[in-house]
C-alpha cells in the first residue's frame, strides 16, 4: 500500500494570512519529496512504526514553521511510502519504484541491515542519496558506495564506549574480559571489542564464547575469578545476558565494571533484582539523554535542532509515551537530511552529499559524522549511550545514561558495589 504525505497546511495559513494583510509576499517554497519502505507488516512492524513515527514528527514540526530556509527559499517536505512487508524483495522493487517511476528527490532506508542493504544497492543503481537508519552492519559499507549515510553507530563499535568510559574512570583499570554469545552479531561485536582494548593498552585476559541459550555459566565463572579482570564486557540477548548478570551476582565476582549487550536496556531487565543493580549496557539512544548545545560546546562543535528533550517532549505528546531509539533515529534521519541541504545552502545531490561528508554536529540523537574516505558513509561521531541499572530515592531500581558524558543523565557508579 501507497502512503503519500503532503504535510504544508501551516505554509498555506500563512500564505492566505499574509494576504489578508496585505503584508509582504510570503518567501519562496520549494518542496522535496522524500521516498522511503515501512514494514507495516511483517516481523519488523514494530521497530519500523517508531523509526517512521519519529521521521513524520520531523516532516510535520518542519512544515508547521512554513518549512525550513535554503538561501531565499523556504523548503518543506512529502512522505511517500510503501508497505515492504519486511521483505528484502518487496524493498528492492519499492526502492526502485521511488527512484525511478515516483521519481522522489532523497530516500530514507527501511528498519534493519538486511533490508537497507537492499535498499542501499538500489539507490546506488539509481544514484539517490539514502540516509541510512535502523541499520548498524558495517558490511553496508566499504563497498565503494557513494550516496550512502549511516545514523546508527556500526555493530563494530557497539562496546568501545565501555572500555572508553573504564580509562576515564579508572586509568589504573588494565585488564579486561569478554565472555560473548557465539552468534554473528555478538561475535562481530565482542571481537571489534578485543582488537579496540588493545590498542587501548589494555590487557584482554580472558577471551570465551559460549552457545546459544546458554544459562548455567559456572565454568565460565571459575576462569573470571581466576583471571581477576576489571571489567568484564559481552553478552549477546536478553535471556543469556540476564542469566549471566544473576550469577555473577550471586556468586560474588568482584568485577568493578559490567557492560552486557542487550539485556540491561530492556526493562525486564530489572526483574533480576538487586543482580541487576550496576550492570550497564550499550544503546543507540534513550530518553534520558541530555544532548543540547552545553554539550555541543564541550565537544567544539556545532548544535542542531532541537534539545533531546524537546523532542522527548514533543514525540510523547503526539503519541502518548515516551519514544525509544528506533523513533529517535527516525527523527534524526530527517533532520541530518535538513542540515545538509541548509548547510550546503541547495538540494542539488552533489551538494548535499558534500556537506553530509563535512558534516560534524551534535543533535538530539547525539554526534553525527560520517567517513568520508575507504568506508564512505560509514557513522563514525555517534556514540552508543551507556545505561546503568540505579536505584533512585525511592528505591525504585531506574535506568540512567552514564555515558558519554554530554549525555549523561547521572554519574557512573564506579567502581560496580557487589549486591
Amino acid at each position: 500500500m501507497r502512503t503519500r504525505e503532503i504535510l504544508s497546511a501551516g505554509l498555506l495559513l500563512l500564505v492566505l494570512l499574509l494576504g489578508s494583510c496585505g503584508t509582504p509576499a510570503a518567501p519562496k517554497t520549494q518542496t522535496i519529496v522524500i521516498g522511503f519502505t515501512a514494514s507495516d507488516t511483517g516481523k519488523y512492524s514494530a521497530e519500523s512504526k517508531e523509526q517512521v513515527q519519529g521521521l513524520q514528527l520531523w516532516a510535520a514540526e518542519v512544515n508547521a514553521q512554513g518549512g525550513f530556509q535554503v538561501g531565499s527559499t523556504m523548503v518543506q517536505v512529502e512522505l511517500e511510502s510503501y508497505d515492504d512487508q519486511s521483505d528484502a524483495e518487496q524493498v528492492t522493487a519499492l526502492y526502485t519504484k521511488l527512484a525511478t517511476e515516483d521519481k522522489v528527490d532523497f530516500l530514507i532506508s527501511p528498519y534493519s541491515s538486511g533490508l537497507t542493504a537492499a535498499a542501499v544497492v538500489v539507490a546506488e543503481q539509481n544514484g539517490k542519496l539514502i540516509i541510512a537508519v535502523g541499520a548498524a552492519s558495517d558490511s553496508i559499507f566499504g563497498k565503494g558506495y557513494q550516496h550512502a549515510f549511516q545514523i546508527y553507530t556500526p555493530a563494530s563499535r557497539y562496546l568501545y564506549g565501555a572500555v572508553d568510559m573504564l580509562k576515564a574512570h579508572d586509568p589504573e583499570a588494565t585488564r579486561i574480559a569478554i565472555l560473548h554469545e557465539n552468534a554473528s552479531f555478538a561475535t562481530e561485536v565482542a571481537t571489534a571489542a578485543q582488537e579496540y582494548s588493545q590498542r587501548q593498552g589494555l590487557e584482554v585476559v580472558m577471551f570465551e564464547q559460549y552457545e546459544a541459550g546458554t544459562t548455567e555459566f559456572g565454568s565460565w565463572i571459575d576462569m573470571l575469578t581466576t583471571v581477576g579482570p576489571d571489567a568484564l564486557l559481552g553478552g549477546g540477548h536478553f535471556a543469556d545476558g540476564t542469566a549471566l548478570a544473576q550469577t555473577l551476582s550471586e556468586q560474588g565476582v568482584p568485577v568493578k565494571l559490567i557492560s552486557l549487550l542487550v539485556a540491561p536496556a530492556v526493562p525486564d531487565f530489572a526483574e533480576i533484582g538487586s543482580a541487576a543493580l550496576y550492570v550497564t549496557g550499550p544503546s543507540q539512544w534513550e530518553p534520558q539523554v541530555q544532548y543540547g548545545r552545553e554539550g555541543a560546546t564541550t565537544l567544539g562543535i556545532s548544535f542542531y535542532g532541537p534539545a533531546a528533550s524537546e523532542f522527548t517532549e514533543a514525540y510523547t505528546a503526539e503519541y502518548g509515551y515516551a519514544p525509544g531509539y528506533h523513533a529517535a533515529g527516525g527523527y534524526a534521519a530527517g533532520l541530518t537530511l535538513q542540515y545538509a541541504i541548509a548547510t550546503a545552502g541547495s538540494t542539488e545531490l552533489n551538494q548535499v552529499e558534500r556537506a553530509l561528508e563535512e558534516m560534524d554536529a551534535l543533535t538530539v540523537f547525539g554526534r553525527i559524522k560520517f567517513d568520508s574516505g575507504t568506508r564512505h558513509g560509514l557513522q563514525i561521531g555517534h556514540e552508543m549511550v551507556y545505561l546503568q541499572w540505579q536505584q533512585d530515592n525511592g528505591g525504585q531500581f531506574v535506568k540512567e545514561v552514564i555515558w558519554p558524558q554530554s549525555a549523561a543523565s547521572a554519574p557512573l557508579l564506579y567502581p560496580r558495589l557487589v549486591p
